[in-house]
């Protein structure tokens, strides 16, 4: 069974902010705009390579949204980067028409996401994006783990044609992919294989579900951990196997548990294999001012969290129907 190494930590961010350097070198009609924050999200590093593809809008994300609308529709692949508080929310209604009513071209990268911000506080933290953003038809959305596929699904999306977003973080966060571990634009992907209980979740919560794996192992439980970068295009069907394969479920997220990853989970097993879930995020609250290692631990956004609600889970399904068991379950049951 493969067993993931930390390797060092690193942001998201900085992943993002490389990535647009090697797209503005594959492609001149690349471009970026920035909302007087390039630092924060790392648009800098494009800024200081192509100082002449690069426009600042100021603090202005409905404008920005709208000019990058214009360059789309006029063959340039813009970038338009921001907190992900403002330039996902703030502008929601040029995001929706502008960007996705039109296929526009549009790239937008959400900075500063989740919980983990820390100081910069509630107003700072946005936890609902992903809901909102993947009812939007036409639109791609993202979450990756880590630094290094933070910069292997920007380079995706922007060299795929259509609208988009990709969610970064703020603060350093386990690094533990390598170049050699797969990444594709509506994929899901195995990283620890198990047939007991299966661990799905996106962003800075697939580490901690790694590590919840680990303490679950102790118990004889073996979890299959799923990493889900991809919220939309989504990946049923490594969704729906998991469900029958194991028969109960949990999710795990840096956002409110209602609308995200969760829902798409949610909404995938009950057509096909509806089974025991349970979710972990921010349970319907506003983030709040401090040190992302403790906010983190708050709003129970932890393996210790992940780890009881995967007993839980395992505990309603043994519990429940022929309908809730797993396919090898059913086998036994039947024969």
């Amino acid at each position: 069974m493969e067993e993931y190494t930390l390797l060092g930590s690193k942001p998201t961010r900085h992943g993002f902010g490389e990535a647009l350097v090697v797209l503005g070198e594959r492609n001149e009609n690349v471009v970026v705009l920035g909302g007087d924050i390039t630092g924060s999200v790392m648009t800098s590093l494009f800024k200081d390579k192509f100082p002449d593809r690069f426009f600042s809008i100021g603090i202005a994300e409905q404008n920005a949204t709208t000019i990058a609308a214009g360059l789309a529709l006029s063959g340039k692949v813009p970038f338009f980067a921001s907190y992900g508080a403002f330039c996902a929310l703030r502008n929601a209604d040029q995001i929706r028409i502008s960007c996705c009513y039109n296929e526009a071209n549009v790239k937008i990268g959400g900075g500063h996401a989740g919980i983990s911000v820390g100081p910069d506080g509630a107003t700072h933290q946005v936890l609902e994006e992903v809901a909102f953003l993947r009812t939007l038809p036409h639109m791609t959305m993202l979450v990756p783990c880590d630094y290094l596929e933070a910069k292997k699904a920007t380079i995706a999306m922007g060299e795929m044609v259509g609208p988009a977003y990709i969610r970064f973080g703020r603060s350093p966060v386990p690094l533990y992919t390598t170049d050699a571990t797969p990444f594709e634009i509506g994929k899901a992907h195995v990283l620890r294989e198990g047939n007991d209980v299966a661990l799905i979740a996106c962003g800075a919560l697939v580490w901690e579900c790694l590590l919840a794996a680990q303490e679950l192992a102790k118990k004889g439980i073996q979890a299959r951990v799923i990493n889900n970068p991809s919220i939309k295009p989504f990946d049923v069907e490594t969704t729906v196997t998991a469900a029958r394969e194991c028969g109960a479920i949990v999710t795990a997220e840096e956002h409110q548990v209602h609308g995200g990853l969760g829902g798409a989970v949610a909404e995938v097993t009950a057509k096909n294999s509806p089974v025991p879930i349970e979710f972990v995020g921010v349970k319907d609250s506003f983030g709040g001012s401090g040190d992302p290692d403790e906010l983190m631990i708050k709003f129970g956004l932890t393996w210790k969290e992940i780890y009881a609600s995967a007993l839980k889970a395992i505990e309603r399904r043994d519990k429940g129907s022929v309908g809730f068991r797993r396919v090898k379950d059913v086998e036994q049951y039947n024969g």
